[in-house]
């Protein structure tokens, strides 16, 4: 930017100019960035209600029922059928759950190993976005359990490079303290703190490496997964570093929950929470394995999630699990209202630059063959305000692929995918 100082200069002389309107032009703003969020929901659901009719394909199909809620962001999402895991098809059929979502690795690929996964789309993405942002991706989950609500073995969205569950924030509160509490003392203390946890990482890394002279083929290959883990937590201390010591946290954009009560409240809360954690940059690439079952029982709905799934036939059943995804779809509306909301520094919304991923790893009961999904947020290069349904047995992957590509993110394959959804692209 030019100051009441600027002169032009010749060979012979200086010559002060006049305060111009050219030389108080204000920078241009940086053009906020792009995020993506995985919001997952299991047991699948109610199929005769919540799809459109496949031959109601295009910008014109009838919004069905179970999605009435979001009618009013009708144009800003995109219904997708025809997608599926053909490897979660035999890991204990439903029983899968969410575990495989992301990844649609084979659970049986390695034999002699009960189970096994790989790289979530999440965290392809979080290698490109983390660089930017205090946290690489923030993983929400909606309880403690590992069993329940219909998600199978593993209670993260999120796995790594080896296929190791990412950790979560299981409460509003610890979400919000994760975000925004200054944990640790004084910058001396936390220095202090960094250079102790380096100095444990050292000692367990040497201490492994004279292991690994004794060990056989099969020991060699779980050290190696331990080393991955080691030279991880080193990346963390050293992002930690510079975070905690030359970033402040950001001040908070919500207030810090109290008393949260399961089910509704608690994905309301988390929902708040998401949308203050992409605000204030803490993040840009978010996963949220929403809790069903707690939310059936803050409906006052007495049928299980389970059972739910397992509706055929049964009116009671059905009505229930129709239930549910009316309230799924209302939830969902709301958290687009709130992107919608929220204004970035240029006046467009977090919404305008935010791709969200809505959808289950089943159809319903045990059926995975058109796993239920929506994308909504121009940002993620789909088009938007359209009904697809793929020709049938396409890898859920191959959309996973296609969003990572549109969002920049350098990847030639995810999973099983065999290419990207070129009639999807916008």
């Amino acid at each position: 930017m030019f100051d009441r100082r600027t002169c032009l200069k010749s060979a012979t002389g200086i010559l002060a100019l006049p305060a111009l309107n050219l030389f108080a032009q204000t920078p241009p703003v940086t053009a906020p960035p792009k995020r993506l969020i995985f919001l997952n929901f299991g047991w699948g659901v109610t199929e005769e209600t919540w799809y459109p009719l496949q031959a109601d394909i295009g910008r014109d199909y009838a919004l069905p029922d179970g999605l009435a809620p979001l009618k009013r962001h009708k144009e800003d999402f995109s219904i997708i059928q025809g997608l599926w895991h053909r490897h979660c098809l035999y890991n204990d059929a439903g029983h899968s759950g969410s575990t495989f979502w992301l990844t649609g690795a084979n659970r049986f690929a390695h034999p002699g190993v009960s189970f096994s996964n790989t790289i979530s789309a999440d965290q392809v993405a979080s290698a490109t976005f983390g660089r930017h942002t205090r946290f690489d991706s923030i993983q929400v989950n909606g309880h403690s359990g590992v069993s329940g609500d219909g998600h199978g073995p593993g209670l993260s969205l999120a796995w790594d490079a080896k296929g190791k569950p990412i950790g979560g924030q299981d409460h509003p509160v610890t979400l919000y303290r994760h975000l925004f509490s200054n944990k640790g003392g004084s910058v001396e203390q936390v220095r202090q703190q960094l250079k102790e946890r380096r100095s444990v990482l050292d000692s367990l890394m040497l201490n492994a490496k004279q292991l690994q002279k004794r060990l056989g083929r099969e020991d060699t290959t779980k050290l190696d997964e331990y080393f991955t883990s080691i030279r991880n937590l080193e990346n963390r201390v050293a992002k930690e570093d510079k975070w905690l010591l030359d970033v402040p946290r950001p001040a908070p954009t919500v207030k810090e929950p109290s008393s949260v009560e399961s089910g509704r409240d608690r994905i309301n809360m988390m929902y708040d929470l998401m949308v203050a954690a992409i605000q204030t940059d803490s993040t840009r690439v978010m996963t949220f394995r929403q809790p069903v079952q707690s939310l059936l029982n803050s409906e006052e709905i007495t049928v299980g999630g389970h059972d739910i799934s397992h509706y055929h036939g049964n009116n009671e059943k059905r009505a229930a699990s129709q239930r549910r995804d009316l309230i799924q779809s209302e939830l969902f509306a709301g958290f687009l209202d709130r992107l919608k909301a929220t204004k970035e520094a240029d006046g467009s919304s977090l919404f305008d630059h935010t791709c969200v991923v809505y959808g289950s790893n089943l159809r319903t009961g045990h059926n995975l063959d058109n796993c239920p999904t929506i994308v909504a947020g121009a940002s993620s290069g789909i088009k938007m305000g359209e009904h697809f349904v793929c020709p049938s047995g396409t890898p859920l992957n191959n959309l996973w692929l296609t969003i990572l590509s549109q969002m920049g993110v350098t990847a030639k394959s995810h999973g099983d995918s065999t290419g990207v959804l070129e009639d999807l692209v916008g």
